[in-house]
């Protein structure tokens, strides 16, 4: 399966442009980039995908990391803040200020930037390694070959080493840069430094949303969007537990039921998690999951 999916990828393409922040509402793991060359995101797979602000930004979603949630649905995470103050600052910026989660100013206004990406995914985002210093090496609208140099001074790499955000692999991430954000993310637990100093998502309380809110316990991102849709669907009159809606979902338009390889076997989400009670425990190291990318 992996293998298929790699042959239908195109090329790396680097894409000159900047980071753009005042009126948006970036996060730990998101930002919007407006290219300098935006006619070059057609050399992207799936480029038909690719939405476009009037103002040319593009929402960027970065590679290879998933950082605890500001705004999902309005609901957030432990750390959610951190997380997003510590990439503004990462990126160049300073002196920002809020209404809620949108940017009211930035010191300064943009920031130059190269995006290293070979696709669209499903919600219009290219799928990048961000970089902010001076790369000569990386050509706008040009293929890159030896990106695995790079990637070290990535943004990606640069919040997986704080332990600002989680790892999370999809089947779109190429086996050599695994094995790399893979040992970024292990350096960082072995420290019990940023995330991985609170993370409970083995083992965690799910009796309500507070449970999982910022004053709760810090689970990987991708599950805490599942137990919060989850938890609305109980409002609605769902009766089961989580496991069950995950699988009740599968054959909807909006899957929730993720699709991964664990440790050479292909599962669903769902045959990953029990519930007992209000007690979810979620089997597997998360390092070791790649999900499927959809």
């Amino acid at each position: 399966m992996l293998q298929a999916y790699h042959k239908s990828m195109s090329a790396f393409i680097a894409l000159r442009g900047k980071l753009v922040v005042v009126g948006k509402s970036p996060d730990g793991d998101s930002m919007r980039f407006v290219a300098g060359t935006p006619q070059d995101f057609a050399k992207l797979a799936f480029a038909h995908r690719l939405r476009m602000s009037v103002d040319g930004s593009v929402q960027l979603r970065f590679e290879a990391i998933d950082a605890p949630e500001t705004h999902y649905e309005h609901l957030a995470q432990p750390l959610g803040d951190q997380a997003r103050d510590a990439l503004l600052k990462l990126a160049g910026f300073s002196h920002i200020t809020f209404t809620k989660e949108t940017v009211q100013s930035a010191t300064p206004l943009e920031i130059p930037a190269v995006i290293v990406a070979k696709m669209i995914e499903v919600n219009g985002r290219p799928v990048a390694y961000i970089f902010t210093g001076s790369e000569p090496n990386l050509h706008d609208g040009q293929p890159v070959t030896a990106l695995e140099s790079f990637l070290p001074r990535s943004l990606n790499m640069h919040m997986l080493d704080n332990g600002l955000a989680y790892l999370t692999l999809y089947t779109s991430t190429l086996p050599t840069h695994r094995a790399i954000c893979v040992q970024h993310a292990q350096a960082a637990r072995s420290k019990r430094i940023g995330v991985w100093a609170k993370d409970t998502t083995k083992h965690f309380t799910l009796a309500n949303q507070q449970s999982i809110g910022p004053a709760g316990e810090l689970v990987l991102p991708k599950i805490f969007r599942r137990c919060s849709d989850y938890l609305r669907a109980q409002q609605g009159g769902f009766a089961g537990n989580l496991a069950e809606w995950l699988i009740s979902t599968s054959q909807s338009a909006h899957n929730e039921n993720d699709l991964l390889e664990l440790l050479g076997k292909t599962l669903r989400l769902s045959d990953i998690i029990t519930e007992q009670g209000d007690t979810v425990q979620v089997a597997g190291d998360t390092l070791d999951m790649i999900f499927v990318e959809k």
